[in-house]
Parts: C-alpha cells; sequence; structure tokens
C-alpha cells in the first residue's frame, strides 16, 4: 500500500481531474481484499452511499497503534478507503484524533471534486475513525 506522502506526491504531478480518478481507483485494485467474514453489520460504515466497511486492530497497548483494513464495493469509494487508510493506519490513536484527514482531501482538491453522497461517505468513514480512536484513548 502507498503512503499518504507518496499519495500527495503522485496527485501533485496529475493535472487532469480524470487521471487523478483514475488513480484513485488504482489505489483501490492494491487494496487488499477484506475477507467476507469481515464484511459484518458491526464493521459497516453508516451513512455511505456505497457498501463501506472498516476493520479497526489495537495494538493493546495503553495508546494502541490502530491497524485498519477496509474494503468498498465500489471502485472510485475503494480507492478513497485505501486513502483514508494511508492517512490514520499504523498511528497511535492519540495522533489520529489529531489528525485533519479531510484537510488532506480538500489540500488535493479531492473534496469538491466528489459527489455530495460520496462527500458524505468520506465524512463518515474519516468520523468512524476518529469516534474508534478517540474512545481508546478516554479507555
Amino acid at each position: 500500500m502507498a503512503s499518504i506522502n507518496q499519495i500527495l506526491e503522485d496527485f501533485e504531478y496529475l493535472e487532469e481531474w480524470e487521471d487523478r480518478y483514475r488513480y484513485v481507483i488504482e489505489l483501490g485494485k492494491a487494496l487488499p481484499d477484506l475477507p467476507e467474514s469481515d464484511k459484518t453489520a458491526d464493521n459497516k460504515v453508516r451513512g455511505c452511499a456505497s457498501q463501506v466497511w472498516l476493520v479497526t486492530q489495537p495494538d493493546g497497548s495503553p495508546d494502541p497503534v490502530l491497524n485498519l483494513r477496509g474494503d468498498s464495493d465500489a471502485h472510485i469509494v475503494r480507492g478513497l478507503v485505501a486513502i483514508v487508510l494511508a492517512i490514520y493506519s499504523g498511528k497511535r490513536a492519540s495522533e489520529i484524533v489529531k489528525l485533519d484527514a479531510l484537510g488532506v482531501f480538500r489540500s488535493i482538491g479531492m473534496i469538491e471534486h466528489l459527489s455530495a453522497q460520496r462527500a458524505n461517505g468520506l465524512r463518515s468513514m474519516v468520523n468512524r475513525i476518529q469516534a474508534e480512536a478517540a474512545s481508546r484513548v478516554a479507555a
């Protein structure tokens, strides 16, 4: 999986939005498939027009590192999942609550190029991860 720094660098070189969309789809294709056993109601993200699942695996420490996995049934959304995972996965819960993922998407111009439904779904993914991190920091 590409790092968020690599993704941001790649976006700088892609000037046309058609190319950027293709890149996002390619990121989604590179995302490892989520096993069917993880595609449960508990892992499903509410508020997404497409089906999206996120799985959080904390490492068990007091300020846990959260390893995230995700999937979607829509190509572009799967790419958005890949970017969200690149931003958040492998970071401590206390770091995640301070990260502005939507700001990252704004910085590459992605928010204004998403349909309203996809933008709402993206917000739902970010809110869910932020809430999970916050609950682990509070615990």
